[in-house]
């Protein structure tokens, strides 16, 4: 009977992990199967539109408060990944020749992949 018992307890903590094991996966996906992480992209302009290389864009979770920051690309490109959906981020360029205003990625967007263009003054 001690034996029963022992190999019922081991089967149940091996379930217990499977389904543990299972629970971020489950986490990543929304009720629709859709991943509930989003991205931003976009492009830094100057005045007169042309594109901004070297350019740093700055990200901020207005949640935590955790800023990330971006390089713009030879074309003036800028890309974020993996942002949460439930929290606002602010965005704004920065360069020698000028600054952007601050544009917002709210929650309530809910593009996967936002497309937010930042123009310097």
């Amino acid at each position: 009977m001690k034996r029963f018992f022992s190999s019922a307890g081991l089967l149940a903590t091996v379930v217990l992990m499977a389904l543990l094991a299972l629970t971020p996966a489950a986490n990543a996906q929304t009720r629709k199967g859709e991943p509930t992480v989003r991205s931003v992209t976009g492009t830094v302009t100057d005045a007169s539109g042309g594109a901004v290389s070297g350019a740093v864009v700055q990200l901020k979770n207005t949640k935590t408060l955790q800023i990330r920051s971006f390089i713009t690309k030879d074309e003036g490109q800028y890309y974020f990944q993996g942002l949460s959906p439930d929290v606002d981020f602010e965005l704004h360029a920065e360069s020698k020749t000028g600054n952007s205003t601050t544009h917002t990625l709210s929650s309530f967007n809910t593009d996967k992949q936002a497309l937010i263009n930042l123009k310097l003054k």
